[in-house]
Parts: C-alpha cells; sequence; structure tokens
C-alpha cells in the first residue's frame, strides 16, 4: 500500500466565519478553486450557500429591453451594436405605460425582480423623466426594481435613486485583460466608475459578466477575481453563457469554430466558485440557459445558483419560457423566492 496523499482541497479557503465576506481573493486562490475536483468544488460551494441563502428557493427576475438597437458600442458579443451585421432595427425609448404593463404581466408569473435595459452608451438627460417614471411605476408595484442603461454620470445615479431604484447592472463581462478583445469602445476602468457612481447613490450593484467567449481558464479566474476584489462584493451576480448570434464579431467565431464554446462543466465550476468567493451575493444563472439541458441548470443551482431570468425573452435573445421554468423547478422540488423589501445601501 502505498503512502497516503494529503488532502489537499480541504485546505482551500473559505468564506471567513460571521457572515464576512472576504474582499482580499488572491488569484491563486480562486485558481486553486477552479482546480479542486469537481464533487469537492460542489460540496463547498453548496456549504456556503446554505450558510447564507435558505436551501431550495430561486429568485425569479424579468428582464425587459425599453429601448432596443442602435448602441454606439462594439461590444463583440451584442446584436444590439450598430456596428453589428444583424439586422436589428434601432427603436426608441418604449413609453411608460406599455413598460408598466410588462411589468404588471411579469409580477402575474411569479417574478420578484423587474429589470429593464435600454441599448445606450450612457443615458441623456432628456430621457431620464421617462426612465424615472418607468422605475416609479414598477416599484409602486411591489417589485424590486433594476436598470441597465450604460454609463452613468454621478447625477445620474443620483436621480434613479431618488426614484427609489433598487439595483443597477452594469457588467465587467470578462477579465481586465481579455476585455480589450470583447470592446473597444470604452475600457474596464469606465466599467468600474460606474459601479462607484451607484455606490455612492446608494443604490445596490448587479454586475457579472458572460464566459465563453472564447476566453481561457485564467480569464475566468481574472473575472471572478475582479468582482470578488472589489470593495463591496454586487448584491447580485450574473454569470451568462455567451448565446452566439451571427453578425457579431464573437458570434460568428463559434458558430465557425464550436469547440470554442465552453463546456458544461465549465460553466458550472465558473458558478460554484463566484458562490465562494461571494457568499452573499445572489447568483444568477442568466443567458444560455435556453441552449442548456436540464442536468446542467440543475447542477448550477447545486453550485449556488439562486437566481434566474424567467420568461420568453432576454432582450433580443430567446430564454427558456415561464412554463418551462415552472415545471424544471417543480421537478427539481425548488421554490420562487417569495418577494422581501431588498436591501439598501447606505449612500457614502
Amino acid at each position: 500500500m502505498g503512502s497516503a496523499v494529503p488532502d489537499q482541497a480541504h485546505s482551500q479557503p473559505l468564506p471567513r466565519a460571521g457572515g464576512e465576506s472576504r474582499t482580499d481573493w488572491t488569484r491563486a486562490e480562486i485558481s486553486a478553486l477552479f482546480d479542486l475536483p469537481f464533487d469537492e468544488l460542489m460540496f463547498r460551494a453548496q456549504t456556503v450557500h446554505r450558510a447564507h441563502h435558505a436551501a431550495g428557493e430561486v429568485q425569479l427576475c424579468t428582464l425587459l429591453s425599453i429601448k432596443t438597437g442602435g448602441c454606439p458600442e462594439d461590444c463583440g458579443y451584442c446584436s444590439q451594436s450598430a456596428s453589428a451585421d444583424t439586422q436589428l432595427k434601432a427603436e426608441k425609448l418604449m413609453e411608460v405605460q406599455a413598460v408598466l404593463a410588462s411589468a404588471a404581466e411579469a409580477k402575474a408569473a411569479g417574478s420578484q425582480r423587474f429589470c429593464m435595459g435600454a441599448a445606450w452608451r450612457n443615458p441623456k438627460d432628456r430621457d431620464m423623466g421617462k426612465v424615472i417614471a418607468m422605475v416609479e411605476g414598477v416599484k409602486a408595484m411591489g417589485l424590486e426594481t433594476c436598470m441597465t442603461l450604460g454609463m452613468l454620470e454621478p447625477h445620474q445615479a443620483r436621480q434613479l435613486a431618488d426614484a427609489g431604484l433598487d439595483y443597477y447592472n452594469h457588467n465587467i463581462d470578462t477579465s481586465p485583460e481579455n476585455y480589450g478583445n470583447v470592446i473597444t469602445t470604452r475600457t474596464f476602468a469606465d466599467r468600474l466608475d460606474t459601479l462607484a457612481n451607484v455606490r455612492d447613490a446608494g443604490i445596490s450593484v448587479c454586475c457579472g459578466g458572460i464566459v465563453g467567449m472564447g476566453e481561457t481558464r485564467g480569464d475566468r479566474v481574472g473575472f471572478v477575481h475582479a468582482l470578488a476584489t472589489l470593495p463591496r462584493h454586487p448584491e447580485s451576480v450574473p454569470v451568462n453563457a455567451l448565446v452566439p448570434v451571427r453578425g457579431t464579431p464573437l458570434g460568428d467565431m463559434l458558430a465557425d469554430t464550436p469547440m470554442a464554446k465552453i463546456d458544461d462543466i465549465e460553466f458550472v465550476r465558473t458558478v460554484a466558485v463566484a458562490r465562494i468567493t461571494m457568499p452573499l451575493s445572489m447568483v444568477r444563472l442568466s443567458a444560455g440557459r435556453e441552449s442548456m439541458g436540464e442536468a446542467t441548470q440543475a447542477l448550477c443551482f447545486m453550485a449556488g445558483a439562486n437566481s434566474i431570468f424567467t420568461g420568453d425573452k432576454l432582450l433580443t435573445t430567446g430564454n427558456a419560457g415561464d412554463s418551462a421554468d415552472a415545471a424544471l423547478l417543480a421537478k427539481l422540488g425548488l421554490k420562487p423566492m417569495l418577494g422581501e423589501e431588498p436591501m439598501r445601501v447606505a449612500a457614502e
């Protein structure tokens, strides 16, 4: 019989006890988590999840595009970029009542949070009146409110906070090193500046990114590291799998080289590492679910994902749909999370 092999897996770091979240993770520590045997990683992620969140509950969110197409940014994954060859027609900002009607439908379908996205580099001040009316109207329905409008100036963040906006989404997309391969029209630092403006206004942060864009494992480590070392972790962390759209640089790349697509186990590993390093955050299984099998989604829930976008559409791409989601949750014995007053962040 050979000598015993030390159980190095159990020497890997966990979040500190007592509900405190670490913001001093090193890349080496995060890389070591990714390298854990899969069953060990899943066990640790589920242990962290149950220490901070109710087991068996999933938050249902709905995402609506309130202004579609014509965005001047060149994000390589996005069909709404004006530089993409997707034939997507640019549309004007929706009317407030149409948005509120969609929000009412989402609430009736069981959604807890209503997210509104506009294909802008940044909102113009002339549009803020409509945007604020949308926030106030959705908030009055008892739904959590979230918006993603591109970059924000400090005064715009304060306007949204005064209107009662609960969350602002602004993803970092990928690692700092890989960022320039995905987007060239704004910098990684620009992303961080908007997150700081949102924080300073007292709005909770929703920030994650996309995997499966041809990045390396090292880039996925860097992506999680950038989020987990923010001064305060995002309250929501969406993890998206790239939905390749023909006519976008990354969509064409994935269509021509399908082997570049991230495999399911690696995607689940990314969710699990996000859960371990950001234990208090809601980890949202976001875009890409329509192409995932039930088993992969079940593994993501086991890895600590506790939020999904439901409905038939995410901005411009397809989604599983309310009935399919209800059937899957029932099969897995998971329950929709009941609405609660969202945690407010003290303005700094």
